[in-house]
């Protein structure tokens, strides 16, 4: 009896002893099982967190080369700035310095067109309207604030320079001649600044320009052919040929 009794009791330790181990193992295996999501929990958490890492670190990156940008573009920004101050302050020395200019040189330009005016009305009386008009176009530009000194200072050499051209050119011109009320159509015919002639259309009177009585007088018959002549040549109406005028004589008797 103490037999059997002993094989079941050490059957039964047996049993006991495996069932533990099999508990054990399960145990265990429950326990990698946790360990083992726990660690793929980690790492995940971790390979987040490394990734949070690298974004920061490229837009910390980004953050710093926008602030070095930002830094260059604003010492672009002062180095205009100061350049631009100096610009203006050139200019505002320009426009004192042209003010200063203006206030001298308007009085003189006034001067020239006075002067040119003075020329005109003791010159020979040829071209009257155009010549008038040239000159009032000048003293009504002198007051006007909308052009600048350039084109008034411009304006008036022009003026004088087609005022020199009249003495080294010949011109011939059809006009009236007389005070109103008497005027009749003449050819007039200028040699430069000497002489300056008329004739009638139909050929009969013929007369010069007398700078010493500022008055027109009649010349003699014989001057009637030559000046239709010379008037001919100069409305290139004839072949080139000489001028035969008397310019010598007329100038003789008009000097003082």
């Amino acid at each position: 009896m103490q037999v059997p009794l002993l094989r079941s009791l050490l059957l039964s330790c047996a049993l006991m002893s495996s069932c533990l181990n099999a508990t054990t193992i399960d145990q265990s295996l429950s326990e990698s099982e946790i360990l083992s999501r726990a660690a793929q929990k980690s790492q995940q958490r971790i390979e987040r967190l490394d990734d949070a890492s690298q974004a920061m670190l490229i837009e910390y990156s980004n953050a710093l080369a926008q602030t070095k940008a930002l830094a260059d573009y604003n010492a672009q920004v002062s180095d205009l700035l100061v350049a631009q101050e100096q610009e203006l302050n050139l200019y505002q020395a320009q426009l004192e310095q042209l003010h200063a200019t203006e206030t001298a040189v308007l009085p003189q330009m006034h001067r020239m067109v006075d002067v040119l005016g003075d020329f005109i009305a003791a010159d020979l009386p040829f071209l009257p309207h155009e010549r008038s008009t040239r000159l009032e176009a000048l003293q009504e530009l002198l007051p006007r604030t909308d052009v600048s000194i350039a084109e008034k200072y411009r304006r008036i050499l022009e003026a004088y320079q087609i005022e020199s051209d009249y003495g080294y050119t010949l011109e011939a011109w059809r006009g009236e001649l007389g005070p109103k009320g008497q005027q009749r159509s003449v050819e007039f015919l200028r040699v430069g600044r000497a002489m300056l002639y008329y004739q009638t259309l139909d050929g009969h009177e013929s007369g010069y320009w007398n700078t010493r009585s500022k008055r027109w007088e009649v010349l003699d018959n014989k001057v009637r052919r030559p000046l239709q002549r010379a008037i001919a040549l100069v409305r290139q109406q004839k072949p080139t040929g000489w001028l035969e005028l008397p310019v010598k004589t007329l100038v003789q008797e008009v000097q003082p």
